[in-house]
């Protein structure tokens, strides 16, 4: 099982497959096994493609001191990640709370940084979720068709776009892999010095697209216009119908705009 050991220690787990620039992808939750992004393993054909399990998540080691699991902290993994990979830069794509580590990197290491994807984020430099926005969607999706039939199966209707077979599938493998700790949330989401991190972001020059669901009752829309429009060369993508998961919701679509963007 390919690991690497980080700064303090932590044996971290990633899979590696294609070739070409690599692209480092994390999970969100925070906690989520990185099989949750499965679906986007075709952009193997292009890049080296590194999905990486954070610690505390998946099949990577919970560390001893919890403190190490916050977002910023996480980041010292991907440099570390870096360094055992013998690469010059790094791509990163980020998902919903996983998208904080890879921006906590950047900003951390530009001169090492090519593009960002941030997929449903979860904020800029910290969660910053519009709790208003988000119970108005989850209010309004509750009396859709199929919500009845997602509940039923455990699932909430407003986590993908419609529930559909894929939408099952993809809930019930995320239910079966390992489960993060309980302590890993409130571990995970710090507050850094939010003016200092905000002018940090505004400074980076990379290309950075941000993809968001119109239907994403677990982070909204605003959340995903305020990071996008923070940074220089930002770039919003909402994609109709769609919820917390795109690419599952309209694989198509999310690979034309990765596939553009990276290539780019």
């Amino acid at each position: 099982m390919p690991h690497f050991t980080s700064h303090d220690g932590t044996k971290l787990h990633y899979t590696v497959t294609g070739g070409g620039p690599v692209l480092v992808c994390l999970a969100g939750g925070p906690g989520a096994d990185v099989r949750d992004l499965d679906g986007l393993g075709w952009l193997a054909g292009t890049h080296t493609l590194v999905m990486l399990d954070a610690r505390a998540a998946g099949r990577s080691e919970t560390p001893a001191e919890q403190a190490s699991c916050a977002f910023p902290e996480q980041s010292r993994d991907l440099e570390a990640l870096r360094l055992h990979l013998g690469a010059e830069r790094l791509d990163l794509l980020g998902h919903s709370a996983g998208s904080l580590t890879v921006q906590a990197y950047a900003a951390d290491h530009p001169q090492r940084v090519g593009r960002l994807v941030l997929i449903t984020p979860a904020g800029l430099v910290a969660r910053e979720i519009d709790q208003a926005e988000v119970d108005a969607i989850r209010a309004r999706r509750a009396q859709e068709p199929g919500a009845a039939e997602a509940s039923a199966a455990g699932a909430e209707p407003w986590l993908y776009g419609r529930w559909t077979e894929e939408a099952r599938r993809h809930f019930e493998a995320d239910a079966a892999y390992p489960q993060p700790p309980s302590w890993l949330r409130e571990a995970f989401y710090v507050r850094p010095d939010p003016a200092r991190e905000t002018a940090r972001r505004a400074a980076l020059p990379h290309p950075v697209l941000v993809i968001a669901g119109a239907e994403d009752g677990v982070g909204g829309l605003g959340t995903a216009r305020r990071v996008a429009s923070a940074y220089r060369a930002g770039r919003l993508e909402v994609l109709p119908g769609c919820g917390h998961w795109p690419w599952i919701d309209e694989p198509a679509a999310v690979r034309k705009l990765l596939t553009g963007f990276l290539d780019g």
